[in-house]
């Protein structure tokens, strides 16, 4: 078999099998593979782009430097250099004066061009409807912020004093992307020309100014510059990208690539087992074909040469297959919620494509090489003796190989090896587990059997008369349980996690600079109109200095430096554990109680290095005070809420000046109380969230979107085995139907016996995932999504209920045809 013909011959056994379905199981499970690969691909990649594209908004840059400095302007140039887009920014405080009215502010001068993602928005007057803008204010002009109008009594056209110079109100501010700082240091803002700097007189050397410069461009291009960068900053600056500071925006981008890079995970082991079951069904369907081609004369290099093209051919069609199924899925899951995602959508890459192409060859190459290799040794008397002949030791070098390259597309999935090792590593112990749990059942089932009807008896009679099969479906029914078990969890999880996260109620005001005069009226405001609002926390402004008596500069390391130790920290006093702080180590303010005790949040302890026991020693109103750690919080800094790094007991920070802080929610209808707000305590600033609640709330659909139609795509490919474990052993029951209805079996016995075994299987598999998901949920929820874990017991009562009624209705709806063909049919193709 040489040149064309052996083309020819290749091309009709191909078309032959494909009319008799022999391949159909195969490339059904290609297509779902690489459609599900692909699909998982563009919608990650679109989807995280997308959203990394809106939190940029929030930041108003893709990259944000900061510093008390203007930076050397060989800096700006290499940004040019690099490709991207940048604009300056100068932020200092001030007192707008109008008339004889006096009130602090933030000043923030932009130059044409800011922001560089996102817009601003303007009102043309208190209260009136917000609109988008894409210019800055004239020279000579000034936005200013409501609270500024409501402060002073102003009105537009009215003109403020800056320093030196005058400037005229032209709009409100209502929206300004990358409003940055501390929520305990910003006052009312206002926005300038950066040309008006100079005539203000205000910028002088020495003035406390912050200058930041924005960077906008490509990630290829971003990557670059900020490797370029990191190596000359100096200790005053800092550098900002959206998933910095511990942000909900930043919490929720990360866990929604972890969850979406664990689907595909799932997905890629599920397509694996699929493709391993229809190639070892057409393999064993080929022996006698190979047989009688050795006969006819053709050597183990012709079969080599006839098989492979088809499975080549085949792989490639259905590769293609797939990828268009994967972008058509996911344009056509876009196009249904164009109104939830964001309008910037970026167009699809061949980043996907590439992938699911590559990612459905080796695994067709994985897990259809070993059994070609079978074929390869078939011997000529197959066609009298029926045996089967073992794997080849160079198939188990093919099926190693395979397994490798599995695990590094895997870890690219991920891009995590905790998380690819936790679900590998829970699948093998939990299979392991199981298969001397399933090994036991299917022994114990042989005392038991007889005590039910003939059909259960024989269905029950099958698993452990076929124990190895039997083992190995119950691990292949265990697997796409345990994956559609732990996506689900973690589903709901996550999603719980996130709409907890920002409740309807969530505060969308803070208020600080309150006076200690001022706490029982500003309750006393909060209860007379019936606004929800935190507590009020005391707050002092203080340095860490010391840890153990070591400077703390020297305790740090310049890696470990969070920026803490470069900066004030807000203290507070209370003698109530906050309602988001939970204590991970230590005790609260109980006795015994160590001398001056003080509890420390738990990341920035770490980062520092901070062990309960340990002394610091704080910087305060120029003093020094030194306490013991007497516990390490978590806190859930995303909630709204006031927290705080420090907590002390109340007494410990007695004598020091103090103001209070809290936050609290107001209804679109309740604003005008802000005006009444203000002048009833003008020393109080309120700074408002309401459009940063919006964008995060925004960006948290899109992300829960994603976790919920993602999970379709696992379905998918659990379906997927199910079916081709269902039809692996087909040919065997055709022929064991035909000879019990020939020894005058009935159909609805078959049947029946049918369901047993498959719902017996389906028992077991659910227990197997029950184990696997226990497992790797621990792992998943401690170690990768930060979720707080508790048993599931849920899963041990529902998981092998489903698995029973699921697998046992597929097995029975799937094997309708060995009882609907005649036996004589059946019997005449032996």
């Amino acid at each position: 078999m040489r040149g064309p013909r052996h083309v020819r011959l290749a091309w009709r056994l191909l078309a032959r099998d494909w009319r008799a379905g022999e391949l159909r199981i195969l490339a059904a499970a290609l297509v779902i593979a690489v459609g599900a690969v692909t699909a998982i691909g563009f919608f990650s990649d679109r989807l995280n782009r997308a959203m990394t594209y809106q939190s940029a908004d929030l930041l108003g840059a893709d990259l944000r430097l900061t510093g008390a400095e203007p930076v050397p302007a060989e800096w700006i140039q290499s940004a040019a250099d690099h490709g991207l887009r940048n604009v300056e920014t100068l932020d200092f405080a001030s007192v707008v004066v109008h008339g004889d009215q006096l009130q602090l502010a933030s000043i923030k001068a932009a130059a044409p061009g800011y922001p560089l993602r996102g817009t601003l928005r303007t009102a043309p007057a208190l209260y009136a409807a917000e609109t988008d803008t894409g210019d800055i204010p004239a020279p000579g002009t000034a936005w200013v912020e409501a609270r500024i109008l409501q402060a002073l009594e102003l009105a537009i056209g009215a003109r403020i004093e800056i320093g030196s110079a005058a400037f005229t109100v032209t709009r409100v501010l209502t929206y300004e992307p990358g409003r940055g700082g501390s929520f305990f240091t910003m006052a009312p803002r206002v926005l300038m020309h950066r040309d008006d700097v100079a005539a203000t007189a205000v910028v002088q050397p020495g003035s406390r100014v912050t200058y930041s410069y924005l960077f906008a461009g490509a990630d290829t291009d971003l990557t670059r510059y900020q490797e370029w960068l990191r190596t000359r900053l100096g200790p005053h600056h800092r550098l900002f990208d959206v998933r910095d500071g511990g942000s909900s925006i930043g919490r929720a981008l990360g866990r929604a690539e972890r969850y979406l890079g664990l689907t595909s995970l799932l997905a890629v082991l599920l397509a694996g087992v699929a493709i391993a079951m229809g190639a070892r069904r057409y393999s064993e369907r080929h022996f006698d074909t190979a047989a009688m081609l050795r006969c006819f004369g053709a050597t183990q290099a012709d079969l080599v040469r006839l098989f492979v093209p088809q499975f080549l051919l085949l792989g490639l069609v259905a590769s293609a297959a797939g990828c268009a199924l994967g972008w058509l899925t996911q344009e056509a899951v876009f196009y249904l919620l164009r109104e939830v995602y964001p309008v910037r959508l970026p167009a699809a890459g061949l980043a996907p494509v590439a992938f699911g192409f590559f990612t459905g060859l080796l695994a067709l190459a994985g897990f259809a090489l070993p059994p070609l290799m079978r074929l390869r040794q078939v011997p000529p008397l197959r066609v009298i003796r029926r045996e089967m002949t073992p794997l080849p030791p160079a198939a188990w070098l093919v099926y190693g190989s395979a397994a490798a390259a599995i695990l590094i597309l895997m870890w690219r999935f991920t891009g995590s090896l905790l998380l690819t090792a936790a679900v590998l590593a829970g699948s093998l112990a939990a299979a392991a587990a199981l298969a001397a749990f399933a090994g036991a059942l299917l022994a114990l089932s042989r005392r038991v059997h007889r005590r039910v009807g003939v059909a259960w008896r024989f269905g029950m009679n099958n698993l452990w008369r076929r124990t190895s099969t039997s083992i190995g479906q119950i691990l292949a029914f265990g697997l796409v349980l345990m994956a559609m078990a732990v996506i689900a969890l973690l589903r709901t999880d996550l999603l719980n996690t996130w709409q907890t996260q920002l409740p309807p109620d969530t505060p969308n005001h803070f208020a600080f600079n309150i006076l200690p005069q001022d706490v029982a009226a500003m309750q006393g405001f909060f209860a007379q109109h019936r606004i929800p609002a935190s507590d009020l926390y005391p707050m002092v402004r203080g340095r860490l200095t010391e840890i153990n008596g070591r400077p703390v500069t020297q305790a740090v390391t310049k890696e470990e430096d969070s920026g803490a130790i470069r900066r004030e920290l807000n203290l507070t006093w209370t003698d109530t554990l906050p309602s988001d702080n939970r204590l991970v180590r230590g005790t609260w303010w109980n006795n015994p109680l160590p001398a001056n005790p003080v509890s420390v949040e738990e990341k920035l302890a770490k980062k520092l290095g901070i062990e309960t026991g340990d002394e610091l020693t704080f910087s305060i109103a120029g003093s020094e005070r030194r306490a013991q750690v007497a516990s390490i919080r978590s806190v859930q800094w995303d909630s709204f809420h006031p927290n705080f790094y420090m907590i002390f007991p109340p007494g410990a920070l007695d004598g020091l000046p103090a103001t209070y802080l809290t936050s609290f929610h107001l209804a679109p209808e309740q604003k005008p109380l802000l005006t009444g707000l203000v002048r009833a305590f003008p020393a109080v600033t309120v700074l408002e969230m309401d459009q940063v609640l919006a964008q995060v709330r925004t960006i948290l659909a899109q992300v829960t979107a994603a976790v919920e139609l993602v999970l379709l795509f696992v379905l998918a490919a659990g379906f997927a085995v199910l079916f081709a474990a269902l039809s692996a052993s087909l040919d065997e029951r055709f022929h064991e139907g035909a000879l019990l209805r020939t020894l005058g079996a009935g159909r609805r016995q078959l049947r029946v016996a049918h369901f047993a075994e498959f719902a017996v299987l389906g028992v077991l598999a659910g227990v197997l995932a029950a184990i696997g998901t226990e497992l790797i949920a621990w792992v998943l929820y401690t170690r990768a999504f930060e979720l707080e874990y508790s048993f599931k017991w849920p899963v041990w009562l529902l998981a092998p209920l489903a698995g029973g009624l699921l697998i046992g209705l597929a097995g029975y709806i799937g094997t309708r045809r060995v009882v609907s063909r005649s036996p004589l049919s059946v019997l005449r193709e032996l």
